[in-house]
C-alpha cells in the first residue's frame, strides 16, 4: 500500500537535467505511525489506522488516550484509516516514512480547499455579468430563478453562497523528488489547501 498523510508546506519550483522549470508542492509527508489494524475476522473488513502530527497528552481526550495506551504508541493530532488487502502485514507501532514512494510514482493528493467566503454567483460559479452601462440596471445579480409553474427553487440551482472549505482531490500527480532526510516529498502541480493543511497522499487509481 502507498499511502500517507502529510502537511503542506508550500511551492516552488526546481530544474530538471534538461534545464526546464518545474512548479511543485514541497509536502511533508509522514513519518506516519500504524495505530490500528483491522481485519475481516475482527472488523469485517481489512485496514489500518494511521496517525500523523505529534500531539500533547495533555491536549489529548480521555478516550483517545486509552486507545494511544493500548495501542503503545504517542498521542498523534490526525488519525486516518486506509483500507487495503493486507492488512495483517502491518504491525501497530510500524512506521511508515516517505521513501513508500519513488520519484516518477503517480498519486492522487485530497485535503479540505481555501475558504472563500459568501461569494456571488459570478465569482463561485463562473456566470456571466450583464451590462455596465448606466441603463443596464443589471450587472452582477443571479437572475430570474426560472420554474414559474412549480413555484419554487429546484435543488442544486447554482445560486450566490459559501464558497471553499470542501474535499478536492487532485488526480494524477508526478512525484519529482524524494527527500528521505527531511521527510519531504515534491510533487509536481498545486494542491488543494493552505500552507500546514492536511494532506491524504495515495497511489494513483487512474494512473496511465
Amino acid at each position: 500500500m502507498k499511502a500517507l498523510l502529510g502537511r503542506k508546506v508550500g511551492m516552488t519550483q526546481i530544474f530538471n537535467e534538461e534545464g526546464k522549470a518545474i512548479p511543485v508542492t514541497v509536502i511533508e509527508a509522514g513519518p506516519c505511525v500504524v495505530v490500528q489494524t483491522k481485519t475481516t475476522k475482527t472488523d469485517g473488513y481489512e485496514a489500518i489506522q494511521v496517525g500523523f502530527g505529534e500531539q500533547k497528552e495533555s491536549r489529548v481526550i480521555k478516550p483517545q488516550k486509552g486507545h494511544f495506551t493500548k495501542a503503545q504508541v504517542k498521542p498523534v493530532k490526525y488519525l486516518k484509516e486506509f483500507r487495503l488487502d493486507d492488512a495483517e502485514e502491518y504491525k501497530v507501532g510500524q512506521e511508515l516514512k516517505v521513501d513508500v514512494f519513488q520519484e516518477g510514482d503517480q498519486v492522487d493528493v485530497s485535503g479540505i480547499s481555501k475558504g472563500k467566503g459568501f461569494a456571488g454567483a459570478i465569482k463561485r460559479h463562473n456566470f456571466n455579468r450583464g451590462p455596465m452601462a448606466h441603463g443596464s440596471k443589471y450587472h452582477r445579480r443571479p437572475g430570474s430563478l426560472g420554474a414559474l409553474g412549480p413555484n419554487r427553487v429546484f435543488k442544486g440551482r447554482k445560486l450566490p453562497g459559501r464558497m471553499g472549505t470542501e474535499k478536492v482531490t487532485v488526480q494524477n500527480l508526478q512525484v519529482v523528488k524524494v527527500d528521505k532526510e527531511r521527510n519531504l516529498l515534491l510533487v509536481k502541480g498545486s494542491v488543494p489547501g493552505p500552507k500546514k493543511a492536511l494532506l491524504t497522499i495515495k497511489a494513483s487509481v487512474k494512473s496511465k
